[in-house]
């Protein structure tokens, strides 16, 4: 009924399809799951199926009018859609009468190509057969005749060796991808073939080994042609490396077996069963003579290894097929395999490593030895690597030397090699560390007993609660272990800077120590009375330090091949040592400097306004303050300085202080105002006794420079004219504007005021004006504002003309601003 009601529905609902929409008891009709059984069940329990027939029967008489409206509407449509089916039925028909047809046409031609294929495909089968059969055949005519052929090589000995190996890798190639079993004409051939292949191989192993020991590039150049030709040429080479690898690692072994190093006190001394085999301490020299001949044995050992495999890398380098041209040494290190000489180190520095550790980590006796005699150890590293550089050196000129064959000329043809590892090092690999990584730990252990040896008798002379500095005795101790640590550590660089680096710590805990000593209080800088205690305890720290220096100095002197970073390092610690002894003894100089200083500006407490006395000479040779002055420093170089050792690091401090006296001397000499043409004569003698009062602070005089030259050279103005003084040729090269401004000024009338003068200062607090502004700038700003001063004084008057010396003054001012410009 659904199925009619949708059919009716074409174009718009029919009125009686939405009636029968409406009505509820077609509605469970309508819905996608309606499902005949469960209706007419639920009909039944309803008791009402007699109204529900007939509900039925009214809807389908409804729904039949219904269509019977539709095919009158369309009826026109239907048939020609009837129509449109019966051509579809006729086109259907010829369509497949021509498959028919086609079918037929198929048959026909299968018929006509299938027999042909068939027989072409058994003449194909009995073609391949032929041919197969054919390249049998030529395998065995050849075979047969490379068997009669190798025989003929065979019995030519080491001479055909090389063409028998060929003829074996052309009979490998024959055999190649086919099964010859079981052709009786060859059986007796592939088994002559096989024993030859192996006596073959077996001879080429000889011929290596016997030219690898001997170092014949000949012998081993043919050994080598040979793996070439039977195609087994790298994995000899890699079985030869290889072995020599477990060789060295087997020499290793026993080198450093504790039973085999033990085995004399053994059979001298039997123990019982089960007691460990240790050496008693009564064989400790002993056990170590027998560790340093195997190790020097196993250097040799190591060499040989090393050297054969060179040589045997050298011929792989220089060899070349003479068929293919090919470089033997391209066949081995072809897929980014690294060289056979690159390779075989690599396995010798990782199995001593590995030894060494394994080794010393289960026999303390062994970790011990390698530990105190670790320069030893290095020794024999340093040799055997210095050897193998050699060696390298040398191989060229064995390859020269050595062959008359055929390979010898063609060597000589050969490209020059480039160097091998043990010449020089790529940017990522070092053959030398590699060597030495072994060494490390011992290495470690050694510096750190080397400080402890190094420390201990500074410790023991510098007792806690110490105030006196070592004595000679214990000084000289120190420096003799010094110089032993430096001495066993000669045998290479690299542990001669680390030796010194541990000097150097040991020089810095020295001075740590001595500066602990040092004494601080007051009483350290006096130089009023005798030494006190604490200035005689730093004299004696600052001589011991200089002995420390001295001693030091000599034997890194005596150091022959001393590296010299290390001379460096031990250098800058004594430098440390050098300043301590400065920071020593500078409290007492500043002392000293202070009372010099007050001692001169005490000349401004004497009278130098006056006139010559009648006889023309000075009343008395020097002032008063310069007689102070001598017997001051001459006491302090008696009393003070007399006890130090260290005479020219003395003079080396004390010049400087007698440049500052004069320096301060010439600075208050052309301060002093008024100055009469008497006191010109007290002040020139003044002058010459300074000379003599600074004497006893330096070597010589005249080694004070610049402040002895300005002493010299300041003497003669005094009794110069302003204007001869202005043009003298020690102005501004020798004597300061400044200083000249300074003296002019007392030239002057007191109107024109010294620049201390015109600020209201003390000649004490000018002159510490003048130390604290060194720059001939700000002084010579000074003097203008003095000068400046006096024009506007004049002019405030309105006085008429400025004092003579005034111009003078201020051209020489003009031509002192010029040359700062």
């Amino acid at each position: 009924m659904e199925e009619e009601a949708g059919a009716g529905g074409g174009a718009a609902p029919a009125p009686a399809l939405a009636e029968l929409r409406a009505d509820e008891c077609y509605a469970d009709f309508f819905r996608e799951d309606f499902d005949v059984k469960a209706y007419t069940s639920q009909s039944i329990h309803q008791a009402v199926i007699a109204e529900q027939l007939a509900k039925l029967a009214q809807g389908i008489s409804q729904l039949d009018k219904e269509l019977h409206l539709q095919v009158v509407a369309r009826h026109e449509d239907l048939l020609a859609q009837a129509t449109g089916i019966e051509s579809l039925e006729g086109v259907l028909q010829m369509m497949q009468t021509r498959i028919g047809a086609l079918q037929s046409t198929v048959d026909r031609i299968r018929v006509k190509i299938v027999d042909p294929y068939n027989k072409i495909v058994s003449r194909t089968a009995q073609l391949a057969k032929l041919q197969a059969a054919c390249d049998l055949l030529r395998r065995i005519i050849r075979i047969l005749y490379l068997s009669k052929r190798l025989q003929g090589q065979l019995q030519g000995g080491s001479r055909e060796i090389t063409k028998a190996a060929q003829s074996l890798n052309e009979l490998d190639y024959l055999s190649q991808g086919i099964d010859l079993s079981g052709i009786e004409v060859i059986e007796n051939d592939l088994l002559f073939i096989a024993r030859a292949r192996l006596e073959v191989e077996n001879q080429a192993k000889r011929l290596l080994e016997q030219g690898v020991e001997t170092q014949n590039p000949t012998q081993v150049g043919t050994a080598l042609q040979v793996f070439h030709n039977l195609g087994t040429l790298k994995d000899t080479i890699a079985n030869v490396v290889d072995g020599y690898c477990t060789v060295l690692e087997e020499n290793i072994k026993n080198a450093l077996d504790i039973k085999v190093l033990t085995q004399p006190s053994q059979t001298v001394a039997r123990g019982g069963p089960g007691r460990a085999a240790m050496p008693t301490p009564g064989n400790t020299a002993a056990f170590r003579a027998a560790l340093w001949t195997n190790m020097e044995k196993l250097m040799d050992q190591i060499c040989a290894a090393c050297g054969q495999v060179q040589h045997l890398q050298k011929v792989l380098t220089k060899k070349r097929d003479p068929v293919s041209h090919v470089c033997f040494i391209e066949e081995i290190v072809k897929d980014g395999q690294s060289d056979i000489l690159y390779k075989f180190w690599t396995a010798v520095t990782q199995t001593l490593s590995s030894q060494f550790q394994s080794a010393t980590e289960s026999s303390m006796f062994l970790k011990q030895a390698f530990e105190g005699e670790y320069p030893k150890l290095l020794r024999l590293y340093n040799d055997l690597w210095k050897r193998l550089q050699q060696y390298s050196q040398n191989i060229q000129r064995n390859f020269n030397t050595s062959g008359t064959t055929d390979l010898f000329a063609e060597l000589q043809q050969m490209e020059e090699d480039t160097q091998d590892i043990f010449m020089q090092k790529t940017q990522d690999y070092d053959p030398e560390k590699a060597l030495k990584d072994s060494l490390q730990q011992y290495e470690a252990a050694y510096l750190s007993k080397s400080l402890s040896r190094l420390f201990d008798p500074i410790n023991l002379v510098f007792p806690p609660g110490g105030r006196n500095p070592p004595s000679s005795d214990e000084l000289d101790s120190i420096i003799k272990t010094i110089a032993s640590e430096l001495n066993v550590a000669a045998v290479d660089p690299d542990l001669s800077l680390a030796v010194a680096k541990n000097v150097a710590k040991t020089i810095q805990l020295y001075g740590v120590k001595s500066e602990q000593l040092l004494s601080t209080q007051g009483d350290a800088s006096q130089v009023i009375g005798p030494l006190t205690e604490g200035q005689r305890r730093n004299v004696a720290v600052v001589n011991s330090l200089y002995k420390l220096h001295q001693a030091v100095l000599k034997v890194i002197t005596n150091q022959s091949s001393f590296p010299a970073a290390a001379e460096q390092t031990v250098t800058t610690a004594l430098k440390a040592v050098h300043d301590l002894m400065g920071s020593a003894v500078q409290p007492l100089l500043n002392s000293v400097g202070d009372s010099v200083e007050a001692i001169i500006i005490t000349m401004h407490q004497e009278d130098f306004s006056g006139s010559l006395s009648s006889s023309g000479k000075p009343d008395v040779p020097c002032s008063l303050y310069m007689k102070e002055l001598q017997g001051f420093i001459a006491r302090v170089m008696s009393d003070y300085f007399r006890h130090f050792e260290c005479f020219d690091f003395v003079f080396d401090n004390t010049e400087a202080m007698a440049q500052r006296a004069i320096e301060l001397f010439i600075r208050n000499a052309s301060l002093i105002r008024p100055l009469g043409e008497g006191g010109k004569m007290r002040l020139a003698a003044d002058f010459a006794q300074m000379e003599l009062a600074v004497a006893p602070l330096c070597r010589r005089v005249s080694d004070l420079g610049k402040p002895y030259r300005q002493l010299r050279s300041f003497r003669p103005l005094l009794f110069q004219t302003s204007e001869h003084i202005a043009s003298s040729p020690a102005l501004g090269e020798v004597i300061p504007y400044s200083i000249i401004l300074q003296f002019l000024f007392t030239r002057a009338p007191p109107e024109l005021k010294s620049p201390f003068q015109r600020a209201e200062w003390s000649i004490a607090r000018y002159s510490q004006w003048l130390d604290d502004h060194p720059s001939e700038k700000d002084r010579l700003a000074l003097i203008r504002g003095a000068l400046e001063a006096y024009v506007q004084s004049v002019r405030t008057r309105e006085g008429k003309e400025f004092a003579p010396v005034y111009p003078i003054m201020v051209q020489l001012l003009q031509k002192a601003m010029s040359t700062l410009q």
